[in-house]
């Protein structure tokens, strides 16, 4: 079985899996395994992977490490977006973001892609992370070079949904965010290690 990637969501059978150099807050104890976790970047000695959990309000936040073993669940960005006809089914069709993404489904785009952030996680726990004024995050997978010229049309259909809609482009080397790719020089590359200011996002790091 492959590792999962950041953005994946896992779900592991029991909470005694979650690790963390520091005490966890208090309220992790009262966190559910029914509820996913959010795989993050991030790389430890034994093989770990770092992942976010969220409790039920909005500052209830924690990172922790878990054992690819411990991982019963995998759902990647895109196999919640791999049946678009499904996404009209969603009970949460009234909000901006998943409007916005049901717009989004329907169009045809040359990259494979997938949504993150709390429409992701709304999606997959059918607990409302979501709401109105929610952003739609979005990841493109781009192994190869592609010039920001290749991403206009796609910016301008992003300017025309009903909510703020961020897209993260991952390359082989790690993440960063379209928006700055569009205003030329240097990103952001999220990577395993942290994060660096990159000219060329595909060059591997030295």
């Amino acid at each position: 079985m492959s590792l999962p990637r950041a953005h994946d969501l896992i779900w592991i059978a029991d909470r005694s899996a979650l690790e963390s150099d520091q005490a966890l807050p208090e309220w992790v104890s009262h966190w559910r395994t029914h509820l996913p976790l959010v795989v993050c970047r991030g790389q430890r000695a034994d093989g770990a992977i770092a992942v976010g959990i969220r409790g039920m309000t909005r500052t209830q936040r924690a990172t922790a490490w878990v054992a690819a073993s411990s991982i019963v669940r995998t759902v990647t960005p895109e196999s919640l977006v791999a049946n678009p006809v499904s996404l009209l089914h969603s009970r949460f069709i009234s909000l901006p973001p998943m409007q916005s993404l049901i717009t989004f489904a329907s169009l045809k785009w040359p990259w494979t892609w997938g949504v993150t952030g709390s429409c992701a996680y709304t999606m997959a726990s059918d607990i409302p992370a979501m709401h109105a004024e929610s952003n739609l995050d979005l990841l493109i997978r781009c192994d190869q070079p592609v010039s920001p010229e290749a991403f206009r049309e796609l910016s301008n259909t992003l300017q025309q949904l009903p909510c703020r809609t961020d897209v993260q482009i991952v390359t082989p080397q790690g993440g960063f965010a379209l928006s700055e790719w569009l205003q030329g020089g240097e990103v952001e590359l999220a990577t395993d290690a942290g994060s660096v200011q990159v000219r060329d996002p595909w060059q591997p790091l030295s």
